[in-house]
């Protein structure tokens, strides 16, 4: 849980990186062309096949770390002993990582399935002088139903309290405890889980609330 925690907590950031291109004023260049490289870069396509089996992965030790813990009586979800007072997330990491799952679904069906099974229409790159899918004009139809864009804001809540309590557990767990460095990343593991979120959450509204107004 640990390692393919980490491990997903770095691919946000690379995701929130990219998906940032969502907000440049070039009518979608930067975007497709990020997104169409993504997809034909093969290094890069292997790392997202890893990327969706770390996701699986890391969701199934979940549910059965829950149960075990069910079975034995124990608390819903492994907290160190030193991690002081229990907080809501902690207790309800199994529901929070199972509401997570269902959004990625939604999301690869909203994006990523379109994009390779879908009907989606080209755009010509000037950066790459090609055609490329225009995934942005999906994004952009999808950020103009009010509906999904509370489905992502929801999201990204969910993303939120999952992470308050999974950062710093994940090196807990890995045994990285020490006074000295411990404040530290309690500090940093907070930040990422208000920060990261919020960023995502910048993207639907802005969209919804700006760029299609």
């Amino acid at each position: 849980m640990s390692l393919t925690g980490l491990f997903l907590i770095l691919f946000l950031v690379v995701h929130l990186a990219g998906n940032l291109q969502l907000l440049t004023n070039d009518g979608g260049e930067a975007f497709n062309t990020y997104a169409y490289m993504m997809t034909h870069n093969p290094l890069i396509v292997a790392i997202s096949y890893g990327n969706y089996f770390f996701i699986i992965l890391h969701a199934i030790v979940g549910i059965l770390m829950y149960f075990k813990n069910r079975k034995a009586k124990g608390s819903r979800y492994a907290v160190s002993g030193n991690s002081g007072e229990t907080s809501w997330s902690s207790k309800n990491m199994a529901l929070l990582g199972t509401l997570i799952l269902a959004f990625i679904f939604i999301h690869m069906g909203d994006f990523w399935f379109k994009m390779k099974f879908g009907e989606m229409p080209d755009v010509t790159s000037a950066a790459l002088g090609m055609p490329v899918k225009d995934l942005f004009t999906r994004v952009s139809t999808a950020f103009d139903n009010p509906l999904i864009v509370i489905i992502y804001l929801i999201g990204q809540i969910v993303l939120g309290f999952h992470l308050w309590h999974g950062f710093q557990s994940a090196f807990q767990t890995l045994g990285l405890n020490h006074s000295k460095y411990n404040p530290i990343i309690t500090f940093v593991g907070k930040a990422y889980s208000i920060i990261i979120p919020l960023l995502y959450a910048i993207i639907p509204l802005y969209f919804h609330f700006v760029i299609l107004k």
